[in-house]
């Protein structure tokens, strides 16, 4: 949402937003909206400065209500439609929510529901979402339909394993400390202080180190002794467009976690590490698979390179297979989170 989004066009109140990241945007045109995220709130100063109690709360909001639409053009006004849909985001990609030219703006709107004066409303970082329910689909109810399975499917995944792990009883061999890492910002390239490319993880680390009474040295030593998992989802093979799939390569839902592999370095994974994954899914007895793109179709990539380059510890590449990437509602197998948390489990807790 952008910052000042009160938009009034031919008796129709609407809301101007900014695309965030590389979504398929036909996926969000005749779908109910509602808006989540935060909001900064006038607080009390404590401190003066810039951190807690520094006159800023942040407030969150969230809302399942509908309360946006993105109205596509009738065919009867556009004869081509379902020959190619251009949108241009600046023009066709603005949500309406109300009509008429009278009620509150927006910012009136947002500090009713945050419980504030309209004044005390500093900013926001709001977004709209698909309301609909997750559910499960198809004939034999074995597919998740949902929103942004890329990447919570992962991080649900992540955090389960973790917990199983640290719960289930010791690691054999060394001490180990386990960490889960869920950064954000990776759909627009990771570029921000909590991003896969900032310093983040690295500080969190040596200040690990630090806190169990280690120094640099210690800390090196820990970092070469490590691995790294780097989990994202992955692209299965879509029925309608088999030719975009590498032939050697396929990918099914409901056929356990994809090791992601390419030699020009847009995944991490070496023979060393898939060596580990490999193992892991062995020890856990779930199937595995392989994700190798089309010489002619570049790949997407993920934060394992970036991780791997600014730690120098060796990672693997990897995911749960969906369709429908980056569209409002995408489409996964409902075994393969079992699949998934059962291959990171085993790779936090190696036989």
């Amino acid at each position: 949402m952008r910052p000042q989004p009160d938009v009034t066009s031919a008796g129709w109140q609407q809301l101007a937003v900014e695309v965030y990241g590389g979504p398929l945007l036909n996926s969000w045109l005749d779908r109910d909206l509602g808006l989540s995220g935060r909001v900064a709130v006038r607080g009390s100063s404590t401190t003066g400065g810039r951190g807690t109690g520094s006159g800023v709360e942040m407030r969150l909001l969230a809302t399942d209500e509908a309360l946006l639409r993105i109205p596509q053009l009738a065919p009867h006004l556009d004869r081509s439609v379902n020959e190619s849909l251009s949108l241009n985001p600046q023009r066709h990609l603005t949500p309406l929510w109300a009509t008429g030219a009278s009620g509150p703006t927006f910012r009136a709107w947002v500090a009713q529901q945050v419980g504030v004066d309209e004044a005390d409303v500093l900013d926001h970082d709001l977004m709209t979402h698909v309301v609909d329910p997750s559910r499960l689909l198809g004939r034999d109810q074995d597919l998740v339909s949902a929103p942004r399975l890329d990447n919570l499917a992962t991080s649900y995944a992540g955090t389960r394993a973790l917990v199983d792990a640290v719960t289930g009883g010791d690691v054999p061999g060394a001490p180990v400390v386990s960490v889960l890492a869920l950064f954000d910002h990776e759909e627009i390239g990771s570029m921000t202080d909590r991003g896969g490319r900032s310093t983040l993880l690295g500080t969190v680390l040596e200040r690990i180190t630090r806190s169990l009474g280690g120094d640099r040295d210690d800390h090196q030593r820990a970092l070469a002794g490590s691995v790294v998992a780097s989990g994202d989802m992955a692209h299965a093979i879509n029925p309608n467009y088999p030719e975009k799939h590498e032939p050697n390569h396929p990918v099914r839902v409901n056929a356990g976690p994809v090791l992601k592999v390419n030699v020009n370095g847009r995944y991490a994974t070496d023979a060393t590490t898939s060596g580990w994954f490999r193992l892991a899914c062995e020890q856990a007895d779930v199937p595995m698979q392989v994700f190798s793109s089309r010489g002619d179709v570049p790949c997407g990539t993920t934060i394992g390179p970036m991780t791997a380059s600014l730690l120098g510890v060796p990672t693997v590449d990897f995911g749960a297979p969906m369709l429908g990437m980056h569209s409002a509602r995408e489409l996964g197998g409902a075994l393969d989170p079992a699949y998934y948390v059962a291959a990171l489990r085993a790779f936090l807790t190696p036989a």
